[in-house]
């Protein structure tokens, strides 16, 4: 797991880059505010329910949440299950919106 800054990630959103980006966190949070990430909440990570991802193993895989906490736990997960390259948004959305929300 590496981190990445909301700097990083909006500077390479923004050149059109394809990421993969998976939003860990619950749904109704999801549905207030997202970047476009697909919802894999960190429940289902922490019960291996990755089918959906699984095919990005060889990847870059850039998780968040809120605050970076959970999106952390779900990028050491993915790591066990032999993801090779997750990425954690540091600050998460509470970050991101502090900077590209005004």
């Amino acid at each position: 797991m590496q981190p990445i800054t909301v700097d990083e990630l909006k500077r390479r959103m923004d050149a059109g880059e394809k990421l993969n980006l998976i939003d860990v966190r619950e749904p109704h949070e999801n549905a207030d505010f997202n970047i476009g990430g697909t919802l894999l909440p960190l429940g289902q990570i922490q019960t291996m329910q990755v089918d959906d991802i699984e095919d990005l193993k060889d990847e870059e895989v850039i998780c968040y949440c809120r605050s970076g906490n959970r999106s952390g736990q779900a990028c050491l997960i993915l790591d066990t299950l032999g993801f090779t390259n997750t990425k954690n948004l540091a600050g998460g959305m509470l970050s991101w919106q502090e900077k590209f929300s005004r």
